[in-house]
């Protein structure tokens, strides 16, 4: 188990005006900056606003309504982590939530149940004096808790859970979307075009997993629109995860998402956990289940390797 403290973190909101030496112009209004330090200049905001957008022939920046507030980085992240006794390792972070008995998460399946098959108490006269072994035993639906769906999940014929290459479960190069705040529900591919996908599991941070076990974890949660799976899979996304219950809309039966990823062998993470512990960049993803066959998803324990020197 590793503790995570996540530093606060500071931005700039402002509007700003370009013109240009040849004419015309662009503005921005609300514009939003990860900063390092308390504060910035308006020199620095400009010369970044030109260097960022690209900008050529650059007659004049003006950078109007500024101020300072505390929000998460959506470019990077600061994490301080502290080692617990029980692990060697300071480095994981889990990303799995708790599978309890008797606990409700998608409405309409039903809830876990873990049970005993055998306790300690009643396995003591099988064995040596002192001697005891506890067998649990589980009976849930495949998508209970953090879950990962294989093609099979949405296709008949398709890949399995027993047979997802670890390839495309394990040990990946991953980068995180910081998309709290955001107005709506549906993830655009707006929303991810500035991100390089390719050969990288991508994962979704709303901060819905914040009110996991909740109602309101159900209620309106955020999803990943139609354009944004095409751009995840003609980008070369290894596999997407979300913090929320499903990555499609649950009101649309279409299920386009879904539909999209799997069916281009892009296994689909969800009810992730802690990805706001994460750096948005530089480290390693894991989402691993049973291997078991004849089955389109199963729960995952998900885990992030940070890696040496990352902040």
């Amino acid at each position: 188990m590793v503790a995570v403290q996540v530093v606060e973190d500071r931005r700039v909101c402002f509007d700003f005006e370009v013109d240009f030496s040849n004419g015309g112009g662009i503005q921005g209004q609300g514009f939003r900056l990860d900063i390092d330090g308390e504060e910035i200049s308006d020199q620095a905001l400009a010369d970044y606003i030109v260097r960022d957008l690209r900008l050529l022939m650059v007659g004049e920046v003006r950078i109007l309504n500024k101020q300072f507030i505390s929000e998460r980085h959506k470019r990077k992240a600061k994490v301080a982590t502290e080692a617990v006794a029980e692990t060697r390792h300071g480095d994981l972070i889990d990303l799995s939530h708790v599978v309890r008995d008797g606990e409700v998460v998608f409405p309409g399946l039903p809830a876990p149940r873990v049970t005993e098959h055998m306790s300690h108490e009643d396995s003591r006269d099988r064995y040596a004096d002192g001697v005891s072994f506890q067998i649990g035993r589980v009976d849930m639906v495949a998508n209970t808790g953090t879950s990962i769906d294989a093609p099979y999940h949405r296709y008949p014929g398709a890949i399995d859970i027993a047979d997802l290459p670890l390839a495309s479960i394990a040990d990946l190069d991953a980068v995180v979307v910081r998309l709290s705040g955001m107005q709506g529900r549906a993830i655009t591919r707006e929303a991810l075009a500035a991100t390089e996908v390719r050969g990288r599991a991508v994962l979704l941070d709303t901060s819905r997993a914040l009110q996991w076990g909740a109602p309101e974890y159900v209620v309106d949660p955020p999803f990943l629109a139609r354009d944004a799976a095409e751009f995840l899979r003609d980008e070369g996304a290894l596999l997407v995860g979300i913090d929320a219950i499903n990555i499609d809309d649950t009101g649309d039966p279409r299920r386009p998402a879904h539909s999209i990823l799997l069916e281009a062998g892009i296994p689909i993470v969800e009810n992730l956990a802690r990805l706001d512990a994460l750096p948005i960049e530089g480290f390693r993803f894991s989402a691993t289940p049973m291997r078991i066959a004849g089955i389109g998803a199963f729960p995952v324990r998900a885990w992030a390797r940070v890696l040496s020197g990352t902040t």
